[in-house]
Order: structure tokens, then sequence, then C-alpha cells
């Protein structure tokens, strides 16, 4: 495979075959985000992306080795085009032939982008998961971080995903509401109730030098929430998120406490193990050992 800067995957992906189909992030303007600010968004030229996929498909099988999980980089991939997409997808089953998962990130409005159709032909071909950041149920707070898309339009893409049979992994930000910190936990613990997705993360904000987030908190306009008020956070989350049945993880390297489990089922150890940690009967990741 041929990769152009950083690449970045969800966790779960760890174990993935990453396609870099796009470059960079459509968007790009995220407060907080520094992922993609070394490119120039485009679409990879769609010959190459099918001949990493020939490359990989002949080294696995010279080797015996099996892939089973693929994740299409980088940012917004579901954004490509559809005559990009269902070549990609179908070059990946006849290559890997082991293969059960293709995933890629996703934006509200790159599913807003793409007709029922088109989204129910991306599931026959091949994708199956999509990861949707929308950080916050806030809208007063997606406004102050740039995210580009508010919770209804988080809610509709949802909506039209799920019909099409795409499953969902969420992912909210804790810290990054600032002294919205209260509004922000129920906010976003309302919109994983509307979203029920299959899988939700929270991560913690992390200020990265040079972001505008930097710059607000240089000027003294934003400061991320100490540690207890970030478990409170994520508490009120844990609490009141009413998804139907959702794999929960703050596993990322970001968080002070990971976590894991099923909610609701797993709702009330959850909790527990939180409070504990607020009564500083459970160690906190160590700050030395936090990372994005």
């Amino acid at each position: 495979m041929r990769y152009e800067g950083r690449i970045y995957r969800p966790p779960s992906e760890a174990d993935a075959l990453i396609l870099q189909a796009t470059i960079g992030c459509s968007w790009n303007h995220c407060t907080y985000c520094d992922m993609y600010s070394d490119k120039q968004y485009r679409v990879r030229a769609l010959d190459q992306s099918l001949a990493d996929l020939d490359a990989a498909g002949a080294l696995l099988q010279r080797s015996g080795q099996r892939v089973d999980k693929l994740f299409v980089a980088d940012g917004d991939a579901l954004g490509m085009p559809m005559d990009h997409w269902l070549p990609l997808l179908q070059r990946a089953r006849a290559r890997l032939p082991s293969l059960r998962r293709v995933s890629c990130y996703a934006m509200a409005r790159n599913v807003a982008a793409k007709t029922d159709d088109e989204l129910a032909a991306l599931r026959a071909a091949g994708l199956t998961r999509l990861y949707i950041g929308p950080e916050s149920g806030d809208d007063a707070t997606l406004r102050a971080i740039a995210k580009g898309d508010d919770a209804a339009a988080h809610v509709e893409a949802a909506r039209r995903a799920r019909a099409a049979g795409l499953e969902l992994s969420v992912i909210v930000l804790l810290g990054i509401a600032g002294e919205r910190s209260d509004e922000h936990a129920r906010a976003t613990a309302a919109l994983i109730t509307a979203m029920d997705p299959e899988f939700f993360a929270a991560l913690t904000v992390t200020v990265v030098p040079g972001t505008p987030l930097a710059k607000l908190q240089s000027r003294g306009r934003f400061e991320v929430p100490p540690v207890p008020a970030l478990l409170r956070e994520l508490r009120t989350l844990v609490e009141h998120a009413r998804p139907r049945d959702a794999m929960f993880r703050t596993n990322h390297a970001s968080n002070y406490l990971p976590l894991g489990g099923r909610l609701p089922a797993d709702r009330e150890r959850i909790v527990a193990v939180i409070d504990a940690a607020l009564d500083g009967r459970i160690p906190l990741r160590p700050e030395r050992t936090r990372g994005l």
C-alpha cells in the first residue's frame, strides 16, 4: 500500500488493511483537529487505489495471510463518488477473499450527499460500517468548534445509514465544550439516543498546538475542564444515553479512564466504576501515557 502523510484509523481497525483512497478531509475546519492540516483534500486516482488492492492481494496470497477487515482512509472517505466506491468494493472482494468488513470515516454531510439508493448500493457492494464523529449533541458547541453539521443533521444521517443497513460507530469528545460541560454531556446523551448506533466511543479532547482551539486557549477563551469534571461529563453521558443496544468504549489513549461494556445492559456497572474513579478508589491513566 502507498500512503501520503500521517494515516489515522479508529482503535477497532488496528488489525485492518488500510487503503488510502482519499487524501485529507474535505471539511478540515474543526477547531480541535490537526489530523489532515498538512494535506489538500482530493480523491486519489482510481487506478492507483485499485493497483494498491491488487498488490496487497498478491502479497497476502504469497504469504498465506488473511485479511478480514479493510478501512478506507482518509478523513471522510464516504464522500468519494460512486464511480470510485463501487469499483473499489468490487476489487476488494476479488482480491481479499476472506474480507468480512469494510469501513470508513464519514461526516453527516457525506451521508446527506448520497441518495438512499446509493447508500443501499454501497452496502450491497460490501461497505458495512461508518465511523461518524459528531463530538457533541449541543448545537452551541458544534458551532463553536466549526463542526459544520448540527445535531439534527447527525440524527438524519444515522437514520438514513441504518435504513441502508450500515452499522454506525459514533465518536463523542469529552471536554470539548469547556464551560458548557453539563449542557454538552446531556445533549450528547440525547444525540446518542436519537442516532442509536451499534457502537459508540468517548474520547477526551487534547489541545493540539497550532490549531484554532490552541489559539483560543492561549487567549483565555477555552480551557479543558479538570479531570473530575471530565469524569462527571462521562458519567452523565453514560447515565442518560439510551441506545437500544450499543457497545460502549473509552479505550482510546486520550482517556483517563478506560471502560467497556454494552448499554443499556452494563449501565449500572459502568457508572459504578466512574463513581469509584471520582472517589479516588480506581487509578486513572497517568498523564504521561495519554495521547492521540
